[in-house]
């Protein structure tokens, strides 16, 4: 077998549809189409039922599921022991964070690291997402909570602190108060956040006017007059036309937690990032 070919069997058996597994390696559907075939043809089964609802394993093919999977994580841990022990200043590291963080807070730092190691191309994610670090999607991650993945070796940044945000010149509500006053926080599928049930049990009265997974959207509507925003305070602060609300207590704040994969420790270009980052950001 063809470890190309396998990688593709096991993007269809993830994906369901050829389309969309070949969305995710970055190829055409009909080299997928090929490369499926020829896989078969090598193992002698059919490894897929062609439905219309997409491509179903076959006996044989949950079968083969097992053993792709083993090879597959034994060529991670390959290439990631291999790129542990690459000592050159050169190379791609690819690290991911929110948006508003990767903005506001480590890219002052990525161009401060940038400027002095010029062959170090650095790859910014940020989404809602969380990236792989086991798989290799990601070499450094940035999260607001422990990181429960196997082998990832992590510590607490910092300590964020937020606070309750208004456009300067707008009347500030007080606590218990906010009748009329509306609301900046976040989507629904994130309405459980500690900074959201606070600031609505703090002024029960306002409504929530707008939403967003965006921490940069919701200062920007902050700005504009669209509401009362809870932000974290290195976001909030970077907009002049905005001041803090005191409603008699401090938002609840938050850890910011750093990881990357136990076989990367010996990645000097890694470990001088995080040493900057740690240096810059560490509270």
């Amino acid at each position: 077998m063809d470890w190309s070919d396998v990688k593709v069997f096991l993007a269809i058996s993830r994906e369901g549809t050829l389309c969309a597994a070949a969305r995710h390696l970055g190829r055409t559907q009909p080299t997928m189409g090929r490369r499926l075939k020829a896989l078969e043809e090598s193992v002698g089964q059919k490894l897929f039922q062609r439905t219309v609802d997409g491509f179903v394993l076959t006996e044989e093919g949950a079968a083969l599921v097992v053993h792709a999977e083993r090879m597959e994580e034994e060529v991670l841990i390959f290439q990631r022991q291999l790129t542990g022990e690459e000592q050159k200043l050169e190379g791609l590291l690819r690290i991911t964070s929110s948006d508003w963080f990767g903005t506001h807070l480590l890219s002052p730092v990525l161009v401060e690291f940038a400027t002095v190691n010029p062959h170090v191309a650095i790859e910014l994610l940020t989404d809602s997402r969380f990236y792989s670090l086991g798989k290799c999607e990601a070499d450094i991650a940035f999260r607001i909570q422990p990181f429960e993945e196997s082998n990832v070796v992590s510590r607490k940044l910092l300590r964020m602190r937020y606070a309750v945000y208004i456009l300067k010149g707008e009347p500030h509500p007080t606590e218990g108060d906010g009748r009329r006053r509306m609301l900046i926080t976040m989507d629904t599928a994130h309405d459980d956040l500690i900074c959201c049930t606070w600031i609505q049990r703090t002024l029960p009265k306002a409504r929530v006017a707008f939403r967003s997974n965006n921490r940069d959207v919701q200062a920007q509507m902050c700005v504009r007059g669209g509401g009362i925003a809870v932000l974290p305070i290195p976001l909030g602060n970077s907009f002049p036309q905005l001041e803090i609300v005191d409603l008699g207590e401090e938002p609840p704040s938050r850890d910011t937690w750093v990881g990357y994969h136990q076989d990367l420790r010996r990645l000097k270009r890694l470990r001088m990032l995080l040493d900057l980052v740690i240096e810059r950001l560490s509270s």
